[in-house]
């Protein structure tokens, strides 16, 4: 049968290079809401390497869990499985180095979502765990928080992403008032006031929504600036962070609210230096 003479075996680098590959084909697919079928992947996939289905699946699931790390989308179908091969890594390190576009990806039209839908719990504090050398040094070379970080575009999309789901909660509370008096701070005045949207619950309360956005999941780690922990100390009844999660593809939002030690892990990456 296909794939019993590796069985056991490791992965050869052409078998990695070639299902990584075949991964981003259907990711590339999934993003851009084009229909595919993962079982004829998976047999073309057999057929030209040698391997089991059950291989191939399980390689698959290895992939999406570096890349859940790496806080790049992933195929929902193929649920992350984190006992890696070493070798996955420098699989992904290859085909990251040669498409680095896919590092960048922001939807091409604002994704759609009611409050009703869009608004889910936040991730449980949890004590970090070790990762492997490799993967320390993936996740170093593709940093998900500085890629986010300078990624200007999706930064931009995911505050507009909030405004329109603020609007539309308020209208939905019957406070069309309130909705028209939501601003998008950062587009109209610039950045620096600690906080991208002001908006309002429905008593008319004023908010101060800090967005976070990443294509990631939930538990991509982001950076906050010191202006943004000193307002969240000032007006901790107002301010909070709108983490916008897995943008390019079924955008959720969670919230984080002061005092913010009870929510995140908070680690100095960042020093001002002056003469």
């Amino acid at each position: 049968m296909v794939g019993e003479s590796k069985l056991g075996t490791d992965w050869e680098h052409d078998e990695l290079d070639a299902i990584v590959a075949d991964y981003f084909a259907m990711l590339d697919a999934d993003l851009a809401g084009l229909p595919y079928v993962k079982l004829r992947h998976s047999e073309a996939l057999m057929a030209r390497i040698g391997r089991t289905h059950g291989s191939v699946e399980f390689k698959h699931q290895n992939i999406s869990a570096v890349l859940d790390e790496l806080g790049l989308p992933w195929i929902p179908g193929y649920k992350p499985a984190r006992n890696y091969q070493d070798a996955i890594f420098g699989a992904i390190d290859r085909y990251l180095t040669q498409h680095p576009a896919v590092l960048q990806a922001v939807p091409v039209a604002l994704p759609r979502a009611t409050p009703s839908e869009v608004f889910v719990s936040p991730p449980h504090l949890s004590i970090a765990s070790p990762i492997p050398r490799r993967l320390q040094h993936l996740a170093r070379k593709f940093d998900p928080v500085e890629r986010d970080f300078i990624n200007r575009s999706l930064g931009r999309a995911g505050e507009e992403f909030v405004l329109n789901v603020e609007r539309q909660r308020l209208e939905g509370a019957d406070r069309s008032d309130l909705a028209r008096e939501v601003r998008w701070v950062s587009a109209e005045d610039g950045d620096g006031a600690g906080y991208d949207v002001r908006s309002f619950n429905p008593h008319g309360h004023e908010r101060l929504i800090e967005v976070k956005t990443t294509t990631g999941s939930a538990r991509t780690p982001f950076f906050i600036s010191r202006n943004e922990t000193e307002l969240a100390t000032e007006r901790p009844g107002e301010w909070c962070i709108y983490r916008v999660h897995r943008f390019a593809q079924e955008p959720r939002i969670f919230t984080i609210v002061p005092p913010l030690e009870h929510s995140v892990h908070l680690k100095t990456e960042m020093w001002r230096a002056s003469f």
